[in-house]
């Protein structure tokens, strides 16, 4: 245990980043009498929910062999660029994948109380060369009985109009009960839906190609295949709640996405979870012109100004 804390103080990066150890030592704890949640400092990112009267995990538990992350928190883009760069005012910006916010060190953590907890990522010289505005983000989690919300706040200190796109990317465990396969499961949404999911290309871009997953429908089967071609991106739900069901044992959790526009479900094939994306904003399309100002799916804030968006996920 000393050797552990050791590595811990003087090197984490080199050490503990990749490895299971390394959440456990860099994150901070809520809970109330229902739940306990851990989130990492290093990228604001949901990293543990356990029900307290069961003692069971609903978060994937992030196996670097197959998929290392838990929840990212997605800001200011979503998914990936065009070449892996945007232009703005002729000028290129490689703001990486999912974006600042995910991986990030510089996070601070301003408040906390037993039930909620404040973090902030702000802008700097090394930020203003992967993405052109200040920005100032703040995410708040807080929990109330079964529910966790996550309220996000973006802030603009320019002189500019800020573009910018932000979500989640939480990943459940499922099967989630013993004994469950996970064809056991589905989603569940609230209202009957027909739409179609739009196809990604070979760079993980949104293509042209549309194939239709739900017709007049309220519930979507998970199976391992379900995601072989990638994510399914949906653009016109009615819907803005769904909810994952076991077959066996009824509903696990319920994520509500109110006001997030777009919605994610994936999982690496065969793999045993399933992510459920709230989005404002939408990863790039393949016939992209690059522009920032043209981007499907970015939000504008004027100099000063503030934006608020939250998302909630209530577990059974």
């Amino acid at each position: 245990m000393n050797r552990l804390l050791v590595l811990y103080s003087f090197a984490p990066s080199l050490y503990l980043r990749d490895s299971p150890f390394y959440y456990s030592f860099m994150n901070y704890t809520i809970k109330n009498s229902d739940l306990e949640v851990s989130i990492t400092k290093r990228g604001i990112e949901l990293c543990s929910v356990i029900s307290l009267k069961t003692g069971k995990e609903y978060m994937w538990r992030a196996d670097q062999d197959v998929w290392g992350s838990h929840a990212p928190v997605l800001f200011p883009i979503i998914g990936a660029l065009k070449n892996g760069e945007l232009f703005y005012k002729e000028k290129s910006y490689p703001v990486p994948k999912h974006g600042l916010v995910r991986h990030s060190e510089k996070v601070e953590r301003m408040e906390q109380t037993s039930d909620s907890i404040l973090f902030k990522l702000k802008w700097d010289e090394e930020s203003l060369k992967k993405y052109p505005f200040k920005f100032e983000f703040l995410t708040h989690y807080s929990l109330e009985d079964h529910t966790l919300t996550i309220h996000h706040t973006v802030k603009n200190p320019g002189d500019e109009m800020m573009y910018f796109s932000l979500g989640g990317h939480p990943a459940f465990n499922c099967p989630f009960f013993d004994g469950d396969e996970y064809e056991d499961y589905y989603l569940d949404f609230e209202e009957e839906e027909t739409d179609s999911t739009w196809l990604l290309d070979n760079s993980g871009l949104v293509s042209t190609n549309r194939t239709l997953i739900l017709n007049d429908t309220s519930t979507l089967p998970l199976h391992k295949d379900l995601f072989n071609n990638d994510a399914l991106i949906f653009k016109e739900l009615r819907s803005r709640k769904v909810s994952l069901v076991s077959k066996n044992h009824g509903k696990v959790l319920s994520v509500n996405f109110d006001g997030f526009p777009y919605l994610g479900i994936w999982a690496k094939p065969a793999s045993p979870f399933v992510c459920i994306e709230p989005w404002l904003g939408i990863t790039d399309a393949s016939d992209s012109t690059q522009k920032i100002e043209e981007k499907e799916g970015m939000l504008i804030l004027d100099p000063g100004a503030e934006f608020e968006a939250e998302y909630s996920i209530t577990f059974y």
